[in-house]
């Protein structure tokens, strides 16, 4: 399943806090994005359409939940990020990174650390 960016914006929310009302997603990600009521509501039914996310009738409103989980799609989108640019590996990730500047200070401790726990798991 594909999610756009601007779909993820209400995936964000509701795996934040779910169930959701439109309202309450609405009033999440409309004003940090510069986005109509109109246009959220797009979103959430995009959303529903590709099921994504469900809706529950409760009284006069709906509330929405994910359906997909909030890892499987990290790994899936990060999956296709690095087999679509770096034939799969992270390496090349990392070097472009390191290349163009965009590592920290903190980046490099952080990647130093995950590297050690593998290496004390192998």
């Amino acid at each position: 399943m594909s999610i756009s960016t601007a779909e993820s914006r209400v995936m964000e929310a509701l795996w934040r806090r779910s169930p959701l009302t439109a309202e309450e997603i609405v009033a999440e990600v409309a004003g940090p994005y510069g986005w109509s009521e109109a246009t959220v509501k797009s979103l959430i039914n995009r959303l529903l359409t590709k099921g994504a996310i469900a809706a529950e009738k409760a009284g006069r409103r709906y509330l929405y939940r994910p359906c997909v989980d909030r890892l499987a799609y990290l790994s899936h989108e990060s999956r296709g990020l690095l087999d679509r640019l770096f034939g799969g590996r992270i390496a090349p990730l990392v070097s472009h990174f390191s290349q163009t500047d965009q590592l920290s200070a903190e980046d490099i401790a952080e990647l130093k650390r995950l590297i050690a726990e593998l290496d004390d798991d192998r």
